[in-house]
C-alpha cells in the first residue's frame, strides 16, 4: 500500500526484503536529511559514511531547523523553508484525499520531512500511518506519535483523522518558522511557554513576529510572508478538528487563496473566546476577602 502512493513530495518506496533474518525497506538516498537537520555539509563525507548516515539519519534528527547549529554551519533560507511548507501540504494532500484508502500520516513533524538534493520536501516514515476506511470520519487506535505534536483529540480519545495530521503540519510550520522544538523546557528558564504553539500565540498575540522568527535568518525573510506562514500555522493548530482546514485549503492559502478572509473568521472567535474566559475569571475571581463577606452570597433555604 505504501508503494501504491507516488507522489513528488513522498518518499519513494524502492523494494523491500524479507527473510527470517532480515526486515528492510529500500528508500532513496536523501542526500540533505530531514528539516530537522538541514546538512549541506555532508556532501563531501565518504560514501560509506553517508551509507550510515542514511541508515541511521532518524536517531540523529533530534534537533530543530537551526536550534542547535554552530558558527558557520549552513541553515535553510526563507526561500527554501517555503517551498519546504509547500512540498509538504500538498504530499498530505494526496496522502488525504488522492489515495483510496486515504492514509494518515499520524506522525508529522520536521523530523520526517525529508531534503532531496535540490532541497525538495518528501514526506517520510510512515512507520505509524494508518489506511482508512473513507466511510469512516475517523479511527480510533492506541495513540502514536511524537509530543508538542499531537492533536490534543486525538491525545484524548484516541480517534486520528486527517484533522489529526493538519494539527502536526501546524507545529511543523511553526518549527519551519521559529527554528525551535515543538516541546522547549528551557523557555521554563525565562518563564515562557514550554510549547511552542503556546509560545507563538503569546508572540502573535503582542504583535512581536520579530521575536517569532528564527533569529539564524538573520532578516532576510519577507516579513509579509512570514505572517502568512504564521497565521496558516494557528488554523491548522485550533483545538477544535472540525476547525481545521484540510490540507487542500491549505495548499490553497499557502498560494494566497482563501488566507484572509479564514483569518478575520478565526480572530473573531479567539476575541470572543477570550472575552468570555476573562468574563468568567472574573465572575468567580472574589478575592481574598470575599468569604467573610455573606451577603455576597445566596444561601440556599431549609431542607
Amino acid at each position: 500500500m505504501i508503494s501504491v502512493a507516488v507522489h513528488r513530495n513522498l518518499l519513494r518506496l524502492i523494494g523491500f526484503c524479507s527473510t527470517p533474518t532480515e526486515r528492510l525497506l529500500v528508500y532513496p538516498f536523501m542526500q540533505n536529511l530531514s528539516v530537522a537537520f538541514p546538512s549541506t555539509r555532508l556532501s563531501i563525507v565518504s560514501y560509506e559514511k553517508r551509507r550510515k548516515i542514511s541508515v541511521q539519519y532518524s536517531s540523529m534528527c533530534k534537533g530543530s531547523l537551526a536550534h542547535e547549529l554552530k558558527p558557520g554551519e549552513p541553515v535553510l533560507d526563507w526561500p527554501t523553508r517555503k517551498r519546504v511548507a509547500l512540498g509538504t501540504a500538498r504530499g498530505l494532500e494526496y496522502l488525504h484525499e488522492h489515495c483510496n484508502p486515504k492514509i494518515i500520516h499520524r506522525d508529522v513533524k520536521a523530523a520526517n520531512v525529508l531534503l532531496d538534493e535540490d532541497f525538495e520536501a518528501v514526506v517520510g516514515d510512515f512507520g505509524l500511518a494508518k489506511l482508512v476506511d473513507v466511510r469512516k470520519t475517523n479511527v480510533t487506535t492506541q495513540v502514536r506519535g511524537t509530543m508538542g505534536h499531537i492533536a490534543p483529540e486525538y491525545l484524548s480519545t484516541g480517534k486520528s483523522s486527517e484533522r489529526t495530521d493538519v494539527f502536526g503540519y501546524g507545529i511543523m510550520l511553526l518549527e519551519l518558522v521559529t527554528g525551535q522544538r515543538a516541546i522547549d523546557f528551557s523557555r521554563l528558564e525565562e518563564e515562557d511557554d514550554v510549547l511552542l504553539l503556546d509560545h507563538v500565540k503569546k508572540l502573535e498575540r503582542e504583535k512581536r513576529l520579530d521575536a517569532i522568527v528564527d533569529r539564524n535568518l538573520n532578516k532576510s525573510c519577507n516579513i509579509e510572508e512570514v505572517e502568512m506562514m504564521i497565521q496558516v500555522a494557528l488554523l491548522c493548530t485550533q483545538s477544535s478538528p472540525e476547525d481545521r482546514p484540510t490540507m487542500s485549503e491549505v495548499v490553497r492559502m499557502l498560494e494566497g487563496e482563501g488566507l484572509a478572509e479564514r483569518w478575520e473568521e478565526w480572530q473573531h472567535v479567539e476575541v470572543n473566546r477570550r472575552q468570555e474566559y476573562e468574563r468568567l475569571h472574573r465572575r468567580f475571581d472574589w478575592g481574598e476577602d470575599s468569604i467573610y463577606n455573606q451577603d455576597a452570597i445566596e444561601l440556599s433555604g431549609g431542607r
